[in-house]
């Protein structure tokens, strides 16, 4: 009865998340388009911190509740994810094309943070400090976004011209939008909250830990929004946001989402975070930049989400194996 009940609040927080997560980032980008914000502002950082909204509320709530492993898994599982199956999927069912020159300044701050957060993780501890270093990045990224976004507003930008027909017109009322806004916002508490409980009572009852917990289910479910975006984003014929929703929200996942563990609950972390998960997270994003950097005409085509598929089920074939008594 009791596994019934974590599995419940688990698929009830998993799709409290995706329904909020939409109505926050659509009240949150029609907000700054009723007061004038540029469509480029609204889609490279609300709607970047939007969709990382989830992840940085379980985290959060991880955090508070005693399990700040499940908030580390979840930041650099969510990262995994994004690249190795919400990428891979939305490749799958439309090869991109990255043309935008955002993207092409996207991708080095992507790895910069990456390899910041390994660095910062050496020692074996997320502590404060580390936190404080993290989340100060991440409001100096929405800062450097948004005045690159102003300085360098170019309609050439196949990106930019992307975003002006996304989010050009506010598409309901500043009361409307603000309405959307907080009831999203009340949804990603609760959905966070139910499915914090569920995750950590499903790891204590598998016995496994609250890391791989994070690196998987919560990550695949924290990241549900970034698949939505995606797919509907290559569907739409709007590759370069399709990408940009994952650089973005990887980016915002290592600067704000692992800043909550360490800035709530400061703790040691697991060795094999050094020796296998991060690893994976850059070496994914590393190959995503070579794809998109020295493909034909910037196309990211089937071949390469399938190369990416391939590595995420290897990854968490290797998480199985290493986790089963017997196996290993």
């Amino acid at each position: 009865m009791t596994t019934i009940l974590f599995i419940s609040a688990i698929i009830a927080g998993f799709g409290i998340l995706i329904w909020g997560a939409d109505r926050f980032v659509d009240g949150a980008a029609n907000i700054a388009t009723n007061f004038g914000v540029s469509p480029l502002i609204v889609g490279l950082t609300i709607v970047g911190f939007g969709t990382s909204a989830p992840e940085m509320l379980v985290s959060a709530l991880a955090a508070i509740d005693g399990a700040p492993a499940l908030g580390i898994g979840n930041a650099i599982g969510s990262n995994i994810t994004n690249v190795g199956l919400v990428l891979a999927i939305t490749l799958l069912i439309a090869p991109l094309t990255v043309h935008s020159d955002t993207l092409k300044r996207e991708f080095p701050v992507l790895l910069f943070v990456m390899v910041l957060s390994l660095l910062l993780l050496l020692d074996n501890d997320l502590s404060r400090g580390d936190g404080i270093i993290l989340f100060s990045g991440f409001m100096l990224t929405l800062a450097g976004m948004a005045w690159l976004a102003i300085k360098g507003s170019n309609k050439q930008d196949p990106m930019e011209a992307e975003f002006e027909a996304e989010y050009g017109s506010a598409k309901m009322t500043a009361k409307q939008a603000t309405f959307y806004f907080v009831i999203g916002l009340v949804s990603l508490l609760i959905g966070s909250k139910s499915l914090v409980w569920g995750a950590t009572g499903i790891a204590h009852l598998l016995g496994v830990s609250d890391l791989i917990i994070g690196l998987t289910i919560v990550a695949i479910g924290t990241s549900l929004p970034e698949l939505a975006a995606s797919v509907m984003s290559a569907l739409k014929n709007e590759h370069d946001i399709a990408v940009g929703n994952i650089l973005g929200s990887n980016i915002f996942n290592i600067l704000a989402v692992l800043a909550m563990p360490g800035l709530i609950a400061p703790s040691h972390i697991d060795p094999m975070l050094l020796y296998r998960d991060l690893p994976f997270m850059i070496g994914l994003s590393v190959g995503l930049y070579l794809f998109a950097r020295y493909s034909a005409n910037g196309r990211i085509g089937r071949v390469a989400g399938l190369l990416m598929l391939f590595v995420y089920v290897s990854y968490n074939g290797l998480l199985v194996y290493q986790n089963t008594p017997g196996l290993s």
